[in-house]
């Protein structure tokens, strides 16, 4: 039978989500999970997402994809009053250094044929009120996709802030990275079914590695030529077995929405 499929959304009220109380952990290991710690400017176009609705606060990332625009997953929008956004930071509990800059707005675009049930085209925008200006660490990345992402594709990298175990629910205080292969469709069915649909992909790290809650919405980059980033997927969904099982992480595979990304936002790349 496939594994459940369930949000990396975190929730940031008094208490947790109760979800967490079904996943099963295994003590001894680590998952952004698995990663290294991000430098100052690595990642400049990292957004830090606080989402304020009428059921609370949560937790995303997303990726900067142009001088008023953030791309995140459709979960990371959907019913939001609010957003505070946090750019040119690698810190949560560093987020007044002069290199940071702290937005509000409640402009979004939701994709119209999100389906919270099943993570399909879990895809958002977030527009800023006013554009920004670019500096060494914020700054957008460089491409959205004009081909697909291939099984064992190199130099594919996942990042957020999001859990680092499953006993622990709180985020951690700076951006990690993790390097991730691609895996096929007919691979990650394998593991969760008929439940992957064309337009997700799955990628997979040694043993533990990948995403976890609190991660939902940040990026999926492949980095060519140096610093050149193509954003390649946004991190949608879990395996109920938690993060430390060695169940792939799931994404929305960017390239079959990168039209409706430059219809809305107006960029050309």
């Amino acid at each position: 039978m496939p594994f459940l499929l369930y949000f990396s959304l975190i929730w940031l009220s008094i208490s947790h989500t109760h979800t967490l109380s079904f996943v099963r952990s295994k003590p001894g290991k680590s998952r952004i999970i698995g990663g290294k710690v991000a430098f100052a400017g690595q990642f400049p176009y990292m957004a830090a997402i606080y989402k304020h609705t009428n059921n609370g606060n949560f937790f995303c990332g997303g990726a900067l994809v142009s001088n008023q625009w953030i791309l995140t997953a459709g979960s990371c929008v959907n019913g939001a009053q609010l957003f505070t956004i946090y750019l040119g930071t690698t810190n949560l509990k560093d987020v007044d250094n002069p290199n940071s800059l702290k937005l509000a707005t409640d402009e979004y675009v939701l994709r119209p044929d999100y389906n919270p049930n099943t993570f399909e085209n879990d895809v958002g925008l977030i527009k800023l009120r006013l554009p920004i200006t670019f500096t060494v660490y914020i700054r957008p990345f460089n491409y959205l996709p004009t081909f697909d992402l291939l099984p064992g594709t190199p130099g594919v990298v996942a990042m957020g802030w999001g859990q680092t175990s499953d006993d622990d629910s709180s985020l951690v205080d700076e951006l990690r990275f993790v390097y991730l292969t691609p895996l096929s469709n007919d691979e990650c069915k394998l593991v969760y079914g008929n439940q992957i649909k064309d337009e997700m992909v799955c990628a997979a790290g040694n043993n533990d590695e990948g995403f976890c809650l609190g991660d939902s919405g940040t990026p999926l980059i492949r980095i060519r030529q140096g610093p050149t980033a193509t954003h390649v997927g946004i991190a949608s969904f879990l395996s109920k077995n938690g993060c430390e099982s060695t169940d792939p992480s799931g994404y929305t595979r960017t390239l079959e929405y990168a039209d409706w990304i430059r219809n809305v936002t107006g960029v050309d790349k």
